[in-house]
């Protein structure tokens, strides 16, 4: 997210070779993951199980990355799709395997995928030197679909809905300076100490890009986590006054928190969308069926789905079935 916020799942872990892949795959549970995935001769998905054929989704290993795989396999079975999800540990063993058309269907984040396939087009330091990402969501998903096209990776419609870097004061503090935005904050020249990860003092997308995009006075860097109790307790105590979570984190309102808007677009665009196999998943029935999530899924529903599994610990699939039958998506 915004490229910084370490969720292993999402954006580290080491680059695995096909062996220990095909390893980690098969460790994953279940069939294999082309058992009933017969093609026919022009690469078709042939029917096994739902009358238009199977389709294998992957999930990231993360509550999120869950709720959007059954989200996604919720809105396929009801096209006609047979479809198995595989949860994979993370995007440097899952982005192969869609490329091979072992998964064909992933949910994906645009900026920091745009950035993973600009490090492997373009090495390593590609998205620190050149980065392809930006805060605009149109031209990420455009830089985006210029590295996955040519990799038989076909970038679907992107939604409103996005898990991306936010931060937050709390309510006190907000009526007390007239605050809604970090451009408000900048101008207020108060002095600020973020709750954070202690890489915050040195990512662009924290200390220094807050302090450059936007003059905020940022005293120093609390390194109590990024978005955990302990950092957002400290602002709600008034120990710090900024804390860094993420767009979809349903727990501020019990601390009394507000999020304060990024005006100037300082975090990239992480708007969710649907990535798939161009050949086995290409076709315009698949597309129409995920487009109906995209469409309707907004940042605060994922905020409150993540949240009914971490904090209800509701089931991933429970709670993409109800939210996919209340938005009529899906029959009872």
């Amino acid at each position: 997210m915004g490229g910084f916020v370490n969720r292993v799942s999402r954006i580290a872990g080491a680059v695995l070779g096909t062996a220990a892949l095909t390893v980690a795959l098969a460790a994953c549970g279940g069939d294999s993951l082309e058992q009933g995935k017969e093609k026919g001769a022009d690469g078709a998905q042939a029917p096994a199980g739902g009358a238009k054929g199977s389709l294998v989704v992957g999930a990231a290993s993360f509550t999120e990355g869950k709720v959007l795989a059954e989200l996604y396999a919720g809105a396929l079975r009801g096209a006609g799709y047979s479809v198995s999800i595989t949860t994979v540990k993370n995007r440097e063993l899952y982005e192969p395997s869609l490329e091979n058309g072992e998964i064909d269907v992933v949910p994906e984040y645009a900026a920091t995928l745009a950035e993973f396939l600009n490090a492997k087009v373009n090495g390593p330091k590609a998205p620190e030197e050149k980065p392809v990402a930006s805060g605009d969501a149109t031209a990420t998903v455009e830089a985006l679909r210029k590295l996955a096209e040519p990799r038989g990776l076909k970038v679907l419609a992107v939604g409103e809905a996005v898990d991306q870097n936010a931060y937050a004061v709390s309510k006190e503090f907000a009526a007390k300076n007239g605050l809604t935005t970090l451009s408000d904050l900048g101008k207020s020249k108060l002095k600020v100490k973020i709750a954070a990860g202690d890489e915050c003092a040195v990512r662009p997308f924290c200390a220094p890009g807050l302090k450059k995009t936007y003059g905020i006075d940022v005293t120093g860097v609390d390194p109590k986590g990024v978005g955990t109790p302990q950092a957002k307790q400290a602002v709600k105590d008034g120990v710090d006054q900024l804390v860094l979570t993420t767009t979809t984190d349903a727990t501020l309102d019990s601390y009394g928190l507000v999020f304060l808007t990024d005006d100037k677009k300082l975090q990239n665009a992480d708007n969710v969308l649907p990535v798939v196999n161009a050949k086995d998943a290409g076709s315009p029935e698949i597309a129409a069926a995920l487009d109906k999530i995209t469409k309707v899924l907004t940042t605060a529903d994922l905020a409150e789905l993540d949240r009914k599994v971490d904090a209800e610990r509701a089931k991933p699939e429970d709670v993409a079935k109800e939210y996919l039958v209340t938005k009529g998506l899906l029959n009872k």
